[in-house]
């Protein structure tokens, strides 16, 4: 479920996915490629039962950081994000997503 929120999402980002919503900055930031994109964040979340997800997501991302210095840098390196991101233009992509796809992308 779509949700048009300017105040939760952190500055620099446009979206952010919180099962089950997904909330964008502005109504002219839902594509079809970053539905995509947060549908697959969606799916990352409930097969890792959605706190797990975020706690893994948080400790990736501290450690990229460590490893990167570069918050940006960081982020774009999450394995959730990578996943997500190499695969927000492919239409079919949810349809024949594995189980744990993300672990390919550590």
């Amino acid at each position: 479920m779509n949700i048009i929120n300017k105040y939760i999402i952190p500055n620099g980002f446009v979206a952010i996915t919180i099962f089950p919503f997904v909330f964008y900055k502005d109504k002219k930031y839902i594509t079809v490629h970053r539905n995509i994109h947060e549908k697959i964040h969606l799916r990352q979340q409930v097969e890792m039962l959605i706190i797990p997800f975020f706690t893994w997501y948080l400790i990736e991302y501290l450690i990229r950081l460590i490893q990167y210095r570069n918050s940006r840098i960081a982020y774009r390196n999450i394995s959730f994000e990578k996943e997500s991101y190499n695969n927000e233009t492919d239409l079919g992509y949810l349809k024949r997503r594995e189980l744990y796809s993300w672990i390919k992308y550590l």
